[in-house]
């Protein structure tokens, strides 16, 4: 892995699959930097599970990353159009697949179990029928869109027009730790 150098990461985008932990490491990588986090998913999830249009969900986003610094926590590949002009870093979570499911069940039973609202203000909360038993079940889209995620990203990765990021792909929690120790 290549030098963490705190300059590049000034505004910075962690993403990965569901479950793969982007949530905890964004708190801690906004808070060692001292700049502001931004969930894409608080962003665009309203109550009851309204999901939001593009106009409004693209309208938030840009003002979000209108900031000079952020650590901005998500995948949502149609807001690249507005992130990557302005992204300094990306990070990749890229854990194995056992990792991810084990680490997004673990998760989902904690949410169920706490009760807790995800997002401030919208009343949203995991439960057992919207987990498991649902085809809307964030586990079962964790499942289904593991591998198109690591595709999509090792393109990134490669991709000339991304040339002027920085790209980090993180394999374990174990070089997790380490890039964030490195700051």
């Amino acid at each position: 892995m290549k030098k963490v150098e705190k300059k590049s990461l000034i505004r910075v985008h962690v993403v990965g699959s569901s479950g793969s932990g982007k949530t905890t490491f964004s708190k801690i990588l906004a808070s060692k930097l001292n700049i502001p986090r931004i969930e894409l998913d608080q962003i665009f999830w309203g109550p009851n599970w309204k999901q939001s249009s593009d106009e409004i969900f693209f309208e938030r986003v840009q003002k979000a990353v209108s900031l000079e610094a952020w650590v901005l926590d998500g995948n949502y590949t149609r807001t690249m159009h507005i992130t990557r002009k302005k992204v300094t870093a990306i990070v990749w979570l890229d854990y194995s697949y056992s990792r991810i499911l084990v680490q997004a069940i673990c998760r989902s039973f904690t949410n169920i179990i706490n009760g807790k609202e995800i997002w401030p203000n919208t009343g949203n909360k995991e439960t057992l029928r919207l987990t498991f038993f649902s085809k809307e079940s964030i586990l079962l889209w964790t499942i289904t869109n593991l591998g198109k995620i690591k595709r999509k990203y090792e393109f990134l990765s490669t991709d000339p027009a991304h040339k002027h990021i920085s790209f980090y792909r993180l394999r374990s929690p174990k070089e997790a730790n380490n890039f964030l120790n490195g700051i």
